[in-house]
């Protein structure tokens, strides 16, 4: 078996924290006071992601802050509208005032979060940087690369496929070949590592890469076996004592 000489990384749950931007919303509401289950908030969180797809060329030039107030703005938008009845009553006592900062609210606590995620994974890249050429691949909204040079990441990257640039999205196989002709290496030479089993793992693991996945302990309960991952991690910084 070929050595691993690159690795390919997903972001949103795997370099900004071990988190899925859904939880990490989650999270958030509820501690700006809303009652929200999570098969609640998800639809909101779906409409929003797809908005901002649908909105590459207003979104590529956003930063961090602006893409997340963007997707709370239409989570807000879709609870209003469509959430559960507790939920749209309270956004209409709150009125368009309140709903804007509650809006804020969300927005920073999340920002806050998700930047010391990337922190964190700054000082981890770092180390790795002398053993490996890396990447990353993620489905999101055209400003990939923008939000990896605020953070400072930018620099430890060859390739960054951004699913909105590129075209295609995860679990195509097609948008981890981008990565992969970019790096000009064969899948045999590379490990993915990311937290979905579904888009991260088992595509990479069918082209032929090794493959990590980060998750908790709470999301490795009912995993499917038939795309288990080479190695089970929680943490990136776990990353550096592999041995492939």
């Amino acid at each position: 078996m070929a050595a691993v000489t690159h690795l390919l990384f997903d972001f949103g749950g795997t370099l900004d924290g071990a988190t899925h931007w859904l939880d990490r919303f989650l999270s958030q509401y509820r501690a700006a006071g809303f009652e929200i289950r999570r098969e609640e908030l998800d639809p909101a969180f779906d409409f929003a992601t797809r908005t901002g797809y649908g909105a590459t060329r207003i979104v590529t030039r956003f930063g961090l802050v602006d893409l997340v107030r963007f997707l709370v703005g239409h989570q807000f938008e879709y609870l209003r509208r469509s959430g559960p009845e507790s939920i749209r009553a309270s956004l209409e006592r709150a009125g368009a005032p309140g709903r804007h900062r509650a809006v804020e609210t969300v927005t920073t606590s999340f920002v806050r979060e998700t930047k010391s995620g990337m922190e964190q994974s700054r000082t981890v890249l770092a180390a790795l940087k002398p053993r490996y050429k890396m990447g990353v691949v993620s489905n999101f909204y055209g400003n990939l690369d923008r939000i990896l040079s605020e953070a400072r990441l930018d620099r430890f990257f060859s390739a960054v496929i951004d699913s909105s640039r590129a075209g295609v999205f995860k679990p195509e196989p097609a948008i981890f070949k981008a990565a992969l002709d970019k790096l000009r290496i064969g899948a045999e030479s590379a490990a993915m590592i990311g937290d979905s089993l579904g888009k991260d793992i088992a595509p990479a693991k069918g082209l032929g890469m090794r493959t990590v996945w980060m998750c908790t302990d709470a999301r490795r309960k009912g995993s499917p076996g038939d795309t288990e991952a080479d190695f089970v991690i929680d943490t990136l910084s776990a990353v550096a004592g592999l041995e492939w």
